[in-house]
């Protein structure tokens, strides 16, 4: 007997990855190039290529696109290696987010969404839940690796670590544009590990 196929039901909507990807980079383009405030379903359809009833098809509103959009690329996992050295990883992990910080789409987007976060207290939630949960990962596995190989001491504070590593660079690069001197990162990876070290 063959298997049945599933069917979609008549009348259905079959909603497509290409246009739904579209329609993402399409957001996160118009919030980098006019922020939330002026953000609108027309402009996202234009600049996707697509008709509104596309967009409206997979949110029923601008801010439910934006909170599920943003929410996905704050939740995003930064890559790990394991160098061997809590050195190593901190070094690799913190040139990894200079990359991502001087990115123009962040570098516009992170400023806009923050200050809109101050006025609306869902975007706030959003922001701090996916932020929340990606940097208590990344401190654990950094704090953790780094204790099992005797460099730092038991009960060294995860969420600490990330606070004195993600802090500095991101007020540099992100509040004062400021540019970052050559060896900037050396200099914060000392100066981190000498305060979890402590």
């Amino acid at each position: 007997m063959l298997a049945e196929s599933r069917r979609v039901p008549a009348g259905a909507a079959v909603l497509r990855g290409d246009i739904t990807e579209a329609i993402q980079a399409a957001v996160v383009e118009e919030l980098a190039a006019v922020g939330y405030g002026r953000l609108s379903i027309e402009a996202v359809a234009r600049r996707a290529g697509v008709a509104k009833t596309a967009v409206y098809r997979r949110w029923g509103s601008k801010l439910e696109m934006v909170l599920e959009i943003v929410a996905g690329v704050a939740g995003r996992k930064l890559p790990l290696p394991d160098t061997g050295t809590l050195t190593g990883d901190l070094t690799v992990f913190m040139q990894i987010l200079v990359i991502a910080l001087r990115h123009p789409l962040a570098s516009q987007i992170i400023p806009d969404l923050l200050a809109e976060a101050s006025r609306n207290a869902e975007i706030a939630q959003t922001l701090q839940q996916a932020l929340r949960a990606n940097q208590h990962e990344i401190g654990t596995l950094l704090v953790g690796r780094a204790v099992e190989r005797g460099e730092l001491p038991t009960g060294t504070d995860p969420d600490l670590a990330v606070d004195l590593i993600v802090g500095p660079i991101y007020w540099r690069l992100t509040v004062n544009r400021d540019p970052l001197p050559t060896d900037y990162v050396k200099r914060l990876v000392d100066a981190v590990i000498a305060a979890l070290s402590a």
